[in-house]
């Protein structure tokens, strides 16, 4: 017999000697293919002690049998960088969802997660969106939202207020911060496109923070320019940018990339107002927002950005960068690169 181990001893019918007796349950390594391939689990099955056949004093009840199915499955998910049976059961109770109430929300088969917990062993794509619906609630809510028509009223107000009991505990500052990585993952190398510099969440903050504390009345189109300005002065005078932001060439100016996340950093604080039926962001420094990732060159450069246009109107300071040849070298949505920024007007 191979190398076992005594879980416990239980009082049960056993199938070899039609009485009730008691019986090992045991554990051992066992091996299983799994399409197509060997994987190793963890083996629990009943062992009678009074058959003196070696070959037939073993048994494993459906229920357990089922039970060591779902053991190897789960081998192979690991070993394959796959969520286990166990992993996926822990998203739906996340977000107190039911198996059909997942696989609805993922515009997937009712029976899809079901199958996954049980039977079946997902893909690397399907896993992957799960994976997205479990680390992203923001994901989550916008599935959720796309389904809403295959659930109740009820149904899908108590999931919707699970998934926002999820993103106020995680932050609406972390999420807006997950988008922005994703947003900026082709620009993860320092190159003519970022200024030299990959994203820099700390000194983006500090940055937002000064401008927002210089101007008292600072709306987010400016802010956008100004820190255009800031990272290319910085590159024209030192060759690297400030914030590591990439920006596209857009109607108003230079755009940041992720520029409706970043104001939602925590170094700053948002309020939106209604002009004209249009929403605008009003910006403040948040309270206790630090500078001190900031170089002295690098305060320098930004106290003469917001030097230069603190009496300029968000219209006026548009019009401005329009003459810069960055902008006028450069077309619509086109990735503005900053060595077209070493003539950027004097300061």
């Amino acid at each position: 017999m191979e190398k076992s181990y005594l879980v416990e001893a239980v009082q049960m019918d056993c199938p070899f000697c039609g009485r009730v007796h008691t019986v090992e349950k045991r554990e051992r390594i066992g091996s299983m293919l799994i399409k197509g391939e060997p994987v190793q689990f963890k083996e629990t099955y009943f062992f009678c002690p009074n058959c003196a056949d070696d070959e037939e004093n073993e048994f494993v009840p459906a229920e357990l049998m089922d039970k060591n199915l779902q053991n190897a499955r789960n081998s192979y998910r690991s070993a394959h960088g796959l969520l286990t049976s166990d992993e996926i059961a822990a998203i739906r109770a996340t977000y107190n969802m039911s198996q059909s109430d997942l696989a609805m929300a993922l515009g997937w088969g009712e029976v899809t997660i079901a199958r996954y917990e049980s039977k079946s062993v997902q893909d690397e794509t399907y896993d992957q969106i799960l994976r997205m619906f479990r680390d992203d609630p923001a994901f989550a809510m916008q599935q959720l939202t796309r389904q809403e028509t295959h659930f109740s009223k009820e149904k899908f107000s108590q999931l919707r207020d699970s998934i926002l009991a999820n993103i106020q505990a995680i932050g609406l500052s972390q999420l807006n911060k997950r988008s922005i990585e994703a947003q900026y993952a082709a620009y993860d190398e320092p190159s003519d496109f970022n200024g030299n510099q990959t994203l820099n969440f700390s000194k983006l903050g500090a940055v937002m923070a000064f401008f927002a504390r210089y101007e008292s009345n600072l709306f987010k189109v400016k802010l956008m320019k100004l820190l255009w300005y800031a990272d290319a002065l910085s590159f024209k005078l030192h060759r690297v940018s400030i914030t590591g932001l990439v920006y596209a060439h857009k109607p108003y100016g230079a755009l940041p990339l992720a520029n409706s996340d970043i104001i939602y950093l925590p170094t700053l604080c948002v309020e939106e107002i209604e002009i004209n039926d249009n929403t605008a962001y009003h910006l403040t420094a948040a309270p206790g927002a630090s500078l001190d990732s900031l170089s002295a060159d690098e305060i320098d450069i930004i106290y003469r950005v917001a030097n230069k246009f603190k009496n300029m109107t968000t219209p006026e300071i548009v019009n401005y960068m329009h003459e810069e040849d960055a902008y006028k070298d450069t077309t619509m949505n086109q990735i503005i690169p900053f060595s077209k920024c070493l003539t950027l007007n004097e300061f």
